[in-house]
C-alpha cells in the first residue's frame, strides 16, 4: 500500500524525459529548505568548467535516484523465484533514504573534504543535522512514521556490518557494486557532460535482473543481467577516465584544493561555507583569497577569465609505480610540501622564480575506491561471483581500475609551461622521495 509503489498522474519531468512520480508527502519533502537547497549544489562540480553543459543539480539527481528506488522495490517484489517481502515501513526508509542520500552535500564537499581541515566536518554529519531540524523531523515522523536518527544511521552507519539482514538488503540496493545512485548519476553525467560514455549500459535489463543474495544479505543480479553488469563496470571506468579524472578537471581540482588550503586558520569562514550555494562559495573564495598565495588559482577557476594550470607531468602504476605508490600514500599537507620542494630545485634549474603555490600535485588517494563484490544468481539458485566469470570485471573493477585512471598529475602556472619543458619531472621526484627508484 505504498503510495510511491501506486500509480500516479502527478511527476516531475527530469532529463532525459523521464517522469518522476511524485506523492503528496514526497513533494512535502520536497519543498522543504534543506532539500531545495540541493538545487544550487550542482552534481559534478568543477567538471564545468571542461564540459560545459555539466551543470546539473544534486536536487535533479536525488529525484533520479529516487525513481530508481521505486523501480528497484518493484522488481524485488515481482521476483517470480525469490519475491523481497518487505514492509511498509522498509520499503519507506529506502524511498526516502534515496531522496534524501545526497542531503548533507555542500558545494565541493568531497575535494574540501580531502583536505581534512578544521571547519570542514564530512558531508554525513551535515546529513544528520538536517535530518533532525524540525521541518524535516517532522515530516519524516507524521508523513512517513520514520525516525530521522535511523534515516541517519541507515545513510551512513556508525559501525560496519551493523544493520539487521533486511536493512542490509536495502542499504546494498542504495550504495553496492550496482546501486541506485550509480544507475542514475553515470546515465545523467554522460547525458550533461556531452559523451556517451555513461549511457552504454542497459539499465533497464540491469533493474530487471536483480534479485537477492539470500545467504549475504544483499543484492544480486539473475544471469540475464551478467552482460548489462559488465557494461555498467565499463561505462564507470570510462567515466571516470574521461571525465572524473579528466587531466583539465583534475588541474581544477588541484587549484580549488590549493585555494581553499591557504584559507585553513579560518575555520569560522570553512564552516560558513557548509550553508551556501555553488555561487556564494566561489563569491566567498574568491573574496578571502585575495592577497594570500591561493589568488591565482582562486583566480583561475572561479574568476571571470579561465585560466587552469597546465599539465606538465603524469604517470600511473604501470609506468612509475614506486612513485605512483609513494605519491598516493601523502596527506594533502605532504604533497604541498613536495611541491615546494619541485618548485625550488626547477627554479634552481631554469633561472626562474616558480612561486611554491605555482605548481601543483594531484594525486589519488590511498585508499581504492572502485569495489565490485556482486553475485549472480544461476538457474540452479546458486551463486556465483561475478568477478570469477567476468574477464571484463576482473579487469576493470579491482584495484587496477584506480591505478589506471587515477593517475599522479603535476601541474604548473602557464608562465613557466615553457620554462621547464624539456625538464625530466619523474626523474626529480625520485631524487626528493628516497626508495621511489
Amino acid at each position: 500500500m505504498i503510495p510511491e509503489l501506486q500509480p500516479t498522474a502527478s511527476v516531475i519531468r527530469i532529463s532525459p524525459e523521464i517522469d518522476v512520480p511524485i506523492t503528496t508527502r514526497v513533494r512535502r519533502l520536497l519543498d522543504t529548505a534543506a532539500f531545495r537547497r540541493l538545487a544550487g549544489i550542482s552534481q559534478l562540480g568543477l567538471v564545468s568548467l571542461v564540459y560545459p553543459g555539466a551543470t546539473h543539480s544534486r536536487f535533479e539527481h536525488s529525484l533520479g535516484v529516487y525513481r530508481n528506488a521505486i523501480e528497484v522495490l518493484r522488481q524485488l517484489a515481482n521476483d517470480p523465484k525469490q519475491p523481497m517481502i518487505f514492509g511498509d515501513h522498509d520499503a519507506s526508509l529506502l524511498i526516502v533514504s534515496a531522496l534524501l542520500h545526497d542531503l548533507g552535500h555542500w558545494p565541493f564537499c568531497h575535494l574540501i573534504e580531502d583536505l581534512g581541515l578544521v571547519g570542514a566536518p564530512r558531508h554525513e554529519i551535515l546529513a544528520r543535522r538536517l535530518l533532525i531540524q524540525p521541518e524535516v523531523s517532522r515530516l519524516l515522523t507524521s508523513d512517513w512514521d520514520l525516525d530521522p536518527e535511523s534515516i541517519a544511521e541507515f545513510l551512513s552507519p556508525k559501525i560496519e556490518g551493523s544493520l539487521d539482514p533486511m536493512h542490509s538488503i536495502l542499504r546494498s540496493i542504495l550504495s553496492g557494486p550496482i546501486d541506485i545512485d550509480k544507475l542514475d548519476y553515470l546515465e545523467r553525467d554522460s547525458l550533461h557532460a556531452g559523451v556517451p560514455y555513461g549511457r552504454n549500459f542497459d539499465r533497464h535489463r540491469l533493474i530487471q535482473s536483480m534479485c537477492i543474495d539470500i545467504p549475504r544479505h544483499r543484492i544480486a543480479i539473475s544471469e540475464k543481467g551478467r552482460t548489462a553488469a559488465e557494461m555498467m563496470v565499463f561505462a564507470r571506468y570510462v567515466m571516470f577516465s574521461e571525465v572524473y579524472w579528466h587531466h583539465a578537471v583534475r588541474s581544477a581540482t588541484a587549484m580549488l584544493q590549493r585555494a581553499v588550503y591557504e584559507l585553513r586558520d579560518q575555520s569560522d569562514l570553512i564552516e560558513s561555507w557548509l550553508d551556501m550555494d555553488d555561487a556564494k562559495l566561489k563569491e566567498s573564495i574568491l573574496r578571502y583569497s585575495q592577497g594570500n598565495p591561493g589568488a591565482d588559482c582562486a583566480e583561475g577557476i572561479f574568476g571571470s577569465k579561465r585560466m587552469l594550470y597546465k599539465r606538465i607531468a603524469q604517470f600511473d602504476c604501470f609506468c612509475e609505480p614506486q612513485l605512483h605508490r609513494s605519491i598516493s600514500s601523502k596527506s594533502y599537507p605532504q604533497l604541498v610540501e613536495l611541491s615546494g620542494q619541485l618548485a625550488q630545485i626547477l627554479s634552481d634549474q631554469t633561472q626562474t622564480s616558480i612561486g611554491l603555490h605555482q605548481l601543483l600535485i594531484d594525486a589519488p588517494p590511498a585508499e581504492c575506491e572502485v569495489q565490485f563484490d556482486l553475485r549472480i544468481r544461476q538457474k540452479s539458485g546458486q551463486y556465483r561471483d561475478l568477478f570469477e566469470l567476468s574477464p571484463v570485471v576482473q579487469s576493470l573493477a579491482t584495484r587496477q581500475f584506480d591505478q589506471m585512471v587515477k593517475r599522479v598529475r603535476v601541474f604548473i602556472h602557464p608562465r613557466h609551461r615553457d620554462t621547464i619543458k624539456k625538464v625530466d619531472i619523474p626523474g626529480l621526484l625520485h631524487q626528493i622521495l628516497p626508495g621511489s627508484s
